[in-house]
C-alpha cells in the first residue's frame, strides 16, 4: 500500500516527460531552435517547473530529440544504400531528407549547424557522413551523377528545400518537391557538360560553415 503513491507520481512523471517531449518536437519542428523552454511548457500546457526538472537547460532537451531525429535521416542512408540502382537510392534518399528538411524546421536547422547538440547528436551526424559518401561515389562511379557533384552538395540542397517550405509553405506545402527535382535533374551526368562555376565546399568548409550558422541568432 506504501509503494502505490510512489509508482502513481512515477507515472505520472513519465507520463509528464513524454508529453513535454513530443511537445517540444512539435515546436521545434514549426519554430526551429528560436523556441525556449518557457514555449515547450506554455505549449505543452504543462507548468515551467515541470519542463525544468525533466530538463535542466535547452540544450538537455534539444539532445533528447534530435538524436532520435538525426538517427532517423542516417536510418534513411542505409536503406537507399540496399538500392540496387544507384541513382534510385541516391533519388530516394535525396527526396526523403528533403522532406525533413522542408517539414521539420527543428531538425533542420540541428542537422546542417553545430550551435545546438551533444556529443549524442554530435556522433548521429559522424555515422551520416561516410553513408552519403558512399551512396554520392556508387552513383557517380556507375555514371548516373555529373562528376564535380560531391558528398557535401546533398546538405545544401536540404536547406534550399527548407528554405522554400519556410518561405511559401503556407501558399503552397508542396512547392520545394518542384526545385528539389529540377536540382535532382541538374545533378545527372550528360556528355559534354560543362564544369560547374564554383568548387563544393570541402570538409573543412563545411564545419565551417555548420559551426558559423546559429538558426536561432
Amino acid at each position: 500500500m506504501i509503494d502505490k503513491p510512489c509508482r502513481g507520481l512515477r507515472k505520472d512523471a513519465e507520463r509528464n516527460k513524454q508529453r513535454v517531449l513530443t511537445a517540444a518536437r512539435e515546436l521545434f519542428a514549426v519554430k526551429g531552435m528560436e523556441a525556449t523552454l518557457n514555449d515547450v511548457a506554455h505549449y505543452a500546457g504543462v507548468g515551467v517547473g515541470t519542463v525544468y526538472r525533466r530538463f535542466a537547460t535547452k540544450e538537455e532537451l534539444v539532445d533528447a530529440i534530435f538524436e532520435e531525429g538525426i538517427a532517423e535521416v542516417v536510418c534513411l542512408a542505409e536503406t537507399a544504400l540496399q538500392h540496387s540502382n544507384s541513382w534510385d537510392g541516391l533519388v530516394w534518399f535525396m527526396e526523403r531528407q528533403c522532406e525533413l528538411a522542408a517539414t521539420d524546421r527543428g531538425l533542420r536547422e540541428m542537422i546542417y549547424s553545430k550551435a545546438y547538440g551533444g556529443h549524442g547528436v554530435e556522433c548521429a551526424r559522424e555515422q551520416l557522413v561516410p553513408l552519403v559518401c558512399k551512396l554520392v561515389d556508387r552513383a557517380r562511379h556507375d555514371g548516373y551523377l555529373r562528376v564535380d557533384i560531391e558528398h557535401t552538395d546533398t546538405p545544401v540542397i536540404g536547406l534550399l528545400a527548407g528554405t522554400v517550405s519556410e518561405w511559401a509553405g503556407h501558399v503552397d506545402p508542396q512547392l520545394w518537391r518542384r526545385y528539389v527535382a529540377l536540382l535532382l535533374d541538374g545533378m545527372r551526368y550528360h556528355p559534354d557538360q560543362k564544369p560547374l562555376g564554383t568548387d563544393a565546399l570541402d570538409e573543412d568548409q563545411m564545419h565551417a560553415a555548420m559551426h558559423g550558422w546559429d538558426p536561432a541568432g
